[in-house]
């Protein structure tokens, strides 16, 4: 892939909050969790984890959790990627809190993309309630929810959302203030 292919892919990708009935196999997702182990880390400690969720009973929960949000219930699969405090801090102390949620951050990133890549279509759920996911999913004291992402087969919307302009985020040196 050069890099216009690469950027049309990523232009391509969008949330997506309707699902198909259709199952994500396990083949597909074997194929995404290689791909999530491949996202880098700081000191390369790996501070994530997932909990992979497919038990209809549970994905209520976890709906309810995330104030209704229909495509937690809908989707086949929802990951609940953690941040895993105790693998960081073994090395960075308090500053291993950040580095575990900059790592399960960019390991859902790569998990997402790797979706898109199938052409599995994915929706990153960060509005739920941390303590009703953790006794959902029997996540221990150290771990620590940051998103849900629900992933299935479905239909892209007939318009993709437009995003700002790179001049919108960028600042050179210093941000630009008015004095």
């Amino acid at each position: 892939m050069d890099s216009s292919e690469y950027l049309e892919f990523l232009n391509s990708r969008c949330s997506v909050r309707e699902y198909s009935d259709e199952n994500i196999s396990d083949e597909e997702i074997t194929y995404l969790l290689d791909c999530v182990t491949t996202a880098p880390s700081a000191g390369n400690l790996e501070a994530w984890d997932t909990v992979l969720v497919r038990d209809a009973g549970r994905k209520e929960a976890l709906s309810d959790a995330a104030m209704g949000q229909l495509q937690v219930l809908n989707a086949p699969a929802v990951f609940v990627i953690c941040a895993n405090y105790v693998r960081s801090m073994s090395r960075y102390g308090d500053r291993g809190i950040l580095y575990a949620v900059q790592d399960a951050t960019i390991a859902c990133t790569y998990l997402m993309l790797a979706a898109h890549a199938l052409q599995i279509r994915t929706c990153w759920v960060g509005a739920f309630d941390e303590e009703t996911v953790r006794e959902i999913v029997f996540l221990p004291p150290h771990i620590r929810p940051i998103a849900l992402l629900c992933v299935g087969k479905g239909r892209l919307p007939s318009q993709l959302t437009e995003r700002m302009a790179v001049s919108e985020h960028v600042h050179i040196e210093e941000w630009y203030h008015n004095a």
